[in-house]
C-alpha cells in the first residue's frame, strides 16, 4: 500500500529564477499584481491551501527582496540561467522532506487544492511525479488539456537522476520527466478556474490577467 502524503512531507518551491526576457528583463516575480509582488501571491496561495510544510524560493536576482517574504531563497546551482530544471535541481538539493512541489512565480490564481490533488494522484498511481494538465486554447482556438510541466510534485529520490540529466546538458523538463513514471492530473472539473494556470509572460499579459481578477 502506498504511503499517505501529509503537509509535513512536502516542500513547495517557487520558481522565480528566470531572466524575464519577454517582460523586458525585469524580475518577473517582483512585478506588481493587484498591489503585491507576483511571487508573494503565489506563496500566499500555497500557504492558504494548508498542504505544504515548508516553502523555498528559487531566485537569481534581488535575493533580499524575496527573503522578505519569509521563505528561504536559493539561486540556481547551475550557471547562466539554465531554465526551470535548474530550479528543480536547486529545490531537490535543498529539500528536507520526501516530496517537492514546484510552481512558477507568475500564476497568482493557482488552485488552493493544487497540492492535495497532485498528492492523491501520485499516491493512487504509485508514481514518481504528478504533473498538472490544464485547459489551454491552441493557435486554432481549440480548447484542450495540456501538460503544465512546471507544476510538478516530485519524489526527492529523483535528485540523482536529475543531476545526471542536467550534467549531460539536458534542459527540457518533459524530456526528463518522461524518464520516470508520471501521472497527469486534470484540472478541468466543474468549479475549477479555467484561468488558474494562466501565466503572464509579458507586462501586457500581466495587466490583462489583473483585469480579470
Amino acid at each position: 500500500m502506498a504511503d499517505l502524503i501529509g503537509p509535513e512531507d512536502i516542500t513547495a518551491l517557487i520558481l522565480a529564477g528566470g531572466r524575464g526576457t519577454r517582460m523586458g528583463g525585469v524580475d518577473k516575480g517582483l512585478q506588481s499584481f493587484n498591489g503585491l509582488p507576483l511571487a508573494l501571491h503565489t506563496l500566499t496561495r500555497l500557504q492558504m491551501g494548508g498542504f505544504v510544510g515548508q516553502t523555498l524560493i528559487n531566485a537569481n536576482r534581488n535575493l533580499a527582496a524575496y527573503e522578505s517574504f519569509g521563505a528561504s531563497v536559493w539561486p540556481d546551482v547551475l550557471a547562466d540561467y539554465a531554465g526551470p530544471l535548474a530550479g528543480f535541481l536547486t529545490g531537490l538539493e535543498r529539500c528536507e522532506t520526501r516530496f517537492l512541489m514546484t510552481v512558477p512565480c507568475d500564476t497568482p490564481r493557482l488552485p488552493l487544492d493544487l497540492v492535495p490533488r497532485l498528492a492523491q494522484a501520485l499516491t493512487d498511481q504509485d508514481a514518481d511525479i504528478a504533473m498538472v494538465a490544464a485547459p489551454e486554447v491552441d493557435h486554432e482556438g481549440t480548447l484542450s488539456l495540456r501538460a503544465q510541466p512546471v507544476f510538478c510534485l516530485l519524489r526527492v529520490t529523483l535528485l540523482e537522476s536529475l543531476v545526471t540529466f542536467t550534467h549531460q546538458g539536458g534542459r527540457k523538463i518533459d524530456a526528463w520527466t518522461n524518464q520516470h513514471k508520471t501521472v497527469l492530473v486534470p484540472f478541468d472539473l466543474a468549479g475549477d478556474d479555467p484561468q488558474a494556470f494562466f501565466n503572464a509572460n509579458t507586462l501586457a499579459e500581466l495587466r490583462e490577467l489583473e483585469g480579470r481578477s
